[in-house]
């Protein structure tokens, strides 16, 4: 293999973050072995139960006072609930406060103080912390609630969790250590079974809990505190420094910096608080961005801490640094999407013997879903051939994430700042329940935008894997493939096309209103509904002009050069003349594709020139006498020379895949996506404005 041209560089890049990818999920495997033999954890968790079992009412000693932190923002459908559930909490009303810690700018604050009034005539210690800014969000939040909370422990539950009736007591005892800093509880899912979307979720942080948090607790890897269902000694984060506002995952931050101090931490694996799942696609990747992007940020602001800790043993320091920079892997499977159609193309050769696109798969299977699989196995036995159908969706839901992941981790490797935007939740819990005419219900993000440019990418490799005899490698395309058309399709599907009236326009379509007749409110419906086979069919036409682009501009290349291959081989010059008169055929006259920093290898009037020679040359040598050494050596030079032309077509191949007609062609496909949004969101906002009645204006 000649080490040099585009073809080498980019295979070099694509091995790089192969690898980098490949060391990222042996470490989960390392970990799932770690969770099956974590005996410390195993051992504390029985005796405590054990001790649970022996204890009588009247064995047990005072209860220590707890506080209870609800942060919240504008979550009126849930509210009631999470109040609700930790006001059923079985504990002392006497030793246990209850912080509802209220950011909310809606409806959802007269909801609460109602709420709140209603349990402090029952005699609960309850109590609303209204703040009129949202100052370090959820962090703020909790760290503004630290200062009158009288508990000696501080729970926290977000929104949308339901703690069960025992959830303190069955905590509270694992604290009589004394440097127990934290004890967090497994997540439960009460709309795990609502769509395929939720049970790819379900399952991700099952595997998450059960794995990696599993292996972690008690010992000495850092251990991650997920922000909820869990408590917290409230001597340990006003030791660890407390809560602080530089990151979106206060959690993880506040978690690492407590067990640089020596805090233990321990996970419950056996005790479950239910949660709701995100039901809208955009509401999922809005949660996966704020974790993807917090934990890079938590790797800026503290791997020079961790690994420079003296006392913070080196294989912790590995896992420390493989937890905060975990979805460097988005970034790096996006890579290796983009490149693997182009090293196809190029017909580069990507490894040696016939065998090699089968050991490829095997590896992919033994190391994706084939590893995985057994892990499942283990940790579910029984059940797992259900779990098993939910990983089959994780695996499209994963893949079609990782361009908002990768957004994410961009956005905190260059510093931008971002606000805690929550993650809107509807009171959702069995199938079939509607959310979309609820309100909070998110609009179309551009994210979007890069995942149809992926899911059309996606298609134009796999033909090119197909039309290049590499149809082996077809499966490594087309489940990200279809990854990407899932999350474009539900994002679109799933997406707010319309804004909420403002008091003063309201006040002004309030005559017109009164003199025009109503237009029909299916209208609009009606018209979100032609966006999705419209866009389907814009897709299909994207696809369907990046096939003729590929036929009509990169195939005659590639058939040039399959040309040139075999005249590399031809005996006689006869032969030869044949398929170089052929290859040249199939050569644009002229032009270079190569437009940044054009080089003669790949101007395409002057391989004709040298296939023109090449010709000249083997009439001459066609009635020259054979087997002399003459002629052997001008059939050498001339299968050279094939060869040098196959190598700058394949150099030329990458650089017409990014013409400037090609740019432009995406960039007006952008465009026109832009503008039927933008059309649709102004369409869809005109007809929910005249179709609203006088006193919805006036509300």
């Amino acid at each position: 293999m000649v080490l040099y041209g585009p073809g080498t560089f980019l295979y070099a890049i694509f091995l790089v973050a192969a690898w980098l990818t490949t060391l990222y999920t042996l470490n989960f495997y390392y970990l799932a072995y770690e969770s099956r033999r974590n005996r410390r954890h195993d051992r504390i968790v029985a005796a405590a139960k054990s001790a649970s079992g022996l204890a009588g009412a009247a064995d047990m000693p005072l209860l220590p006072t707890v506080t209870v932190q609800i942060p919240l923002y504008n979550e009126k459908y849930v509210a009631r609930r999470v109040i609700d559930a930790v006001c059923k909490i079985d504990y002392p009303r006497d030793r246990m406060q209850i912080q509802v810690l209220d950011d909310s700018d809606d409806d959802t604050v007269d909801l609460i103080r109602s709420i709140v009034h209603e349990y402090k005539l029952k005699g609960f210690d309850i109590m609303q912390l209204h703040r009129t800014d949202r100052t370090g969000y959820k962090a703020g939040a909790l760290k503004e609630g630290m200062k009158s909370a009288t508990g000696e422990f501080i729970a926290i539950f977000d929104a949308d969790f339901i703690p069960p009736p025992d959830f303190m007591k069955r905590l509270i005892k694992y604290f009589d250590d004394p440097k127990m800093g934290f004890v967090q509880c497994k997540w439960g899912h009460i709309n795990e079974d609502y769509s395929t979307m939720t049970q790819a979720e379900a399952i991700s942080l099952d595997i998450h809990f059960l794995v990696e948090q599993k292996a972690k607790s008690l010992s000495h890897i850092f251990l991650n505190f997920n922000g909820t269902a869990g408590i917290w000694r409230k001597k340990c984060i006003d030791d660890a420094g407390g809560w602080h506002t530089s990151t979106l995952v206060e959690d993880m931050d506040l978690s690492y910096r407590a067990q640089m101090r020596g805090w233990k931490c321990m996970f419950l694996d056996d005790f479950v608080v239910n949660a709701e799942l995100p039901v809208q696609m955009n509401a999922a990747k809005r949660q996966q961005f704020r974790w993807a992007k917090g934990s890079i940020q938590v790797a800026l602001k503290l791997m020079a801490d961790v690994m420079l800790h003296r006392k913070v043993p080196v294989d912790s320091k590995l896992q420390s640094f493989v937890h905060m920079t975990r979805h460097i892997v988005n970034p790096l499977f996006l890579v290796q999407f983009l490149i693997f159609p182009m090293l196809l193309a190029m017909d580069f050769k990507l490894y040696n013997g016939p065998w090699a696109p089968l050991a490829v798969l095997g590896t992919y299977v033994a190391l994706g879903p084939g590893g995985y699989l057994l892990v499942i196995n283990k940790v579910w036995k029984r059940e797992w051939k259900g779990k098993a159908r939910q990983f089959l969706f994780l695996n499209f839901f994963a893949a079609g994430m990782t361009v908002n992941n990768s957004v994410a981790v961009f956005d905190a490797l260059f510093g931008r700042k971002n606000e805690f935007l929550r993650t809107p939740k509807f009171g959702i819990t069995a199938r079939g329940e509607d959310w979309k005419s609820k309100e909070y219900v998110l609009p179309f993000t551009k994210t979007t935008l890069l995942e149809i440019f992926f899911a059309i990418y996606g298609v134009v490799g796999i033909f090119i894997a197909i039309f290049s005899n590499n149809t082996l490698y077809t499966p490594l395309i087309a489940i990200p493939t279809i990854g990407f058309i899932y999350v474009a399709y539900m994002s679109i599907a799933h997406s707010r096309f319309g804004k909420k009236k403002k008091a003063a326009a309201a006040a002004r379509r309030e005559a017109a209103l009164a003199k025009n007749p109503q237009p029909s409110q299916s209208s609009s419906s009606a018209l979100q509904k032609a966006l999705l086979p419209g866009m389907l069919a814009f897709m299909l036409l994207g696809a369907a002009i990046a096939y003729y682009g590929y036929h009509s501009a990169i195939y005659p290349i590639e058939e040039a050069s399959g040309l040139l291959a075999r005249a590399q081989s031809a005996q006689t010059p006869q032969q030869l003349a044949e398929y170089v008169r052929l290859a040249e055929r199939s050569l644009p006259a002229e032009g270079n594709p190569v437009w940044i920093f054009p080089t003669g290898r790949t101007d395409f009037a002057a391989m004709r020139a040298q296939m023109d020679g090449m010709l000249a040359r083997a009439e001459d040598l066609s009635v020259a006498e054979p087997h002399t050494d003459e002629y052997s050596s001008s059939m050498i030079d001339m299968h050279a020379a094939a060869l040098a032309i196959q190598e700058n077509l394949h150099e030329a191949v990458p650089y017409i895949y990014v013409s400037p007609t090609n740019i432009a062609m995406a960039a007006a496909w952008v465009m026109v996506i832009l503008s039927v949004f933008a059309a649709m969101r102004r369409a869809t906002a005109r007809h929910k404005k005249a179709a609203a009645p006088p006193s919805a204006l006036q509300s």
